[in-house]
């Protein structure tokens, strides 16, 4: 089983809110997933990003891969370099 860790997309028609989820590659953008570990809110000044850093590191270390948007979000946060 590949694992990610991707942004869900949960906002309205042109507000796009994100969840930050671990979940399996096969299933869809929006469809099942294991754990929520965070979000992010695109729309406001300062990007609202809350990422559960102890969460995000065990995932990692357990073979979880990031997508590059979440990558950057992760790098932001200060949860990896």
């Amino acid at each position: 089983m590949a694992v990610k860790i991707r942004l869900r997309r949960i906002g309205a028609k042109k507000a796009p809110f994100y969840r930050v989820v671990v979940a399996d590659s096969r299933y869809p953008r929006d469809g099942r997933f294991i754990e929520e570990i965070g979000y992010y809110n695109p729309l406001l000044e300062e990007d609202n990003i809350k990422i559960d850093a102890e969460k995000a590191t065990s995932w990692i270390a357990k073979g979880a891969q990031p997508t590059e948007t979440v990558k950057t979000l992760l790098r932001k946060t200060g949860i990896t370099k």
